[in-house]
């Protein structure tokens, strides 16, 4: 029988190690579990500290990594489209392409266009491969095409309803540096294109002539947004440009204040001072790399030395498809926005809630 402890300790004997661990060890103490061990065990063993995920650590530039369409070659690019089909019904194909990708560029780069002949064999298609609807150059997702010719010309009429009617075809999704306010709304403002320096760039005018827009010099532009989330001063928006204009969307988003994570053209035009965001004049403002908080640097594991490997972070999202009296098409299609872009959501805790 095991003496009280109260014994053991006030009793002049001398007991054996071994025996008192033993009189200890049967002490019966209520809030421990029958299965834990003795606490002399527990507590001589150092305490057990998680380990540090290494891969939560590692920024989007190692984990997914960011494609770099430059230093891909024309076979790894068209390796990498035909592996992102993500529809395909009769004539038409849907593909996600990487940002960076231009639609129609020059003869010295690869182009989706340059790349049609290619993807036609790769996919085993008709030669009349052709576009209809696609992302631009800056911002990654949706490519639509089509080898009907006769089926695009109801697509493009379509289109042309849609805009008389004020309904928005394309549907982006954008991480922003700052919460626009109000949390939604639409942002209408004219936008031409000027030589500031020796750079061609896109700027707002605020109160554009009558003839500037006769000569179209000069656009109205409007689209519409929708905070989706928000979380450590940055913003997953819905982006419905109902208007087309280069450069429309990240020269908006800077006029709420909020520029779209790795603008490295426009987001100089914001800034804050003494707290206050504040709008930078065009000739001043420069393109730069985009300038983020440490806190956000932080979050996302990067150095402001890296900033300029930044990715834009734009993705044309959804598209509106006719409607198909045979039910052939989905009212919609839907791309995916790339891992990088899944990656800055988690680790900017920023959710595409449905």
């Amino acid at each position: 029988m095991a003496l009280p402890l109260k014994q053991i300790l006030h009793k002049r004997t001398c007991l054996p190690v071994c025996e008192l661990i033993h009189h200890i060890s049967c002490l019966q103490i209520p809030s421990r579990s029958e299965h834990s061990v003795p606490w002399y065990q527990e507590y001589l063993q150092p305490p057990v500290r998680p380990k540090k995920d290494q891969e939560d650590r590692r920024s989007i530039l190692r984990n997914p990594g960011v494609i770099n369409v430059s230093k891909l070659s024309k076979e790894q690019l068209c390796q990498h489209l035909t592996e992102n089909v993500f529809y395909k019904e009769g004539p038409l194909l849907a593909i996600n392409k990487p940002q960076g990708l231009a639609i129609a560029g020059n003869s010295e780069e690869l182009s989706m266009v340059s790349l049609l002949p290619d993807l036609q064999q790769l996919l085993q298609l008709k030669p009349e491969l052709h576009i209809v609807k696609a992302a631009p150059k800056e911002s990654s997702g949706l490519v639509l095409l089509s080898t009907c010719h006769v089926t695009t010309k109801n697509f493009e009429d379509f289109y042309s309803q849609c805009r008389k009617a004020k309904k928005p075809i394309t549907t982006f999704c954008a991480i922003t540096v700052g919460v626009p306010n109000p949390a939604e709304g639409d942002v209408k403002v004219a936008l031409k294109g000027e030589q500031i320096h020796d750079l061609r760039l896109v700027v707002p005018v605020m109160d554009p002539s009558k003839g500037s827009l006769e000569r179209k010099e000069v656009k109205e532009t409007q689209t519409f947004y929708k905070v989706l989330d928000s979380a450590n001063g940055c913003s997953l928006l819905q982006l419905q440009p109902m208007t087309v204009f280069r450069d429309q969307l990240p020269v908006q988003c800077t006029l709420k204040f909020s520029p779209i994570l790795g603008d490295h053209t426009y987001s100089s035009r914001v800034a804050k001072v003494l707290g206050k965001d504040v709008y930078i004049p065009f000739d001043a403002a420069t393109p730069q790399t985009q300038r983020v908080e440490e806190k956000i640097l932080r979050k996302m594991h990067f150095s402001s030395q890296q900033m300029h490997r930044m990715p834009l972070h734009l993705h044309l999202h959804k598209l509106v498809m006719p409607e198909d009296p045979q039910g052939r098409y989905p009212t919609h299609l839907q791309a995916p926005p790339p891992p990088f872009f899944q990656r800055t959501m988690e680790l900017l805790r920023l959710r595409m809630k449905v």
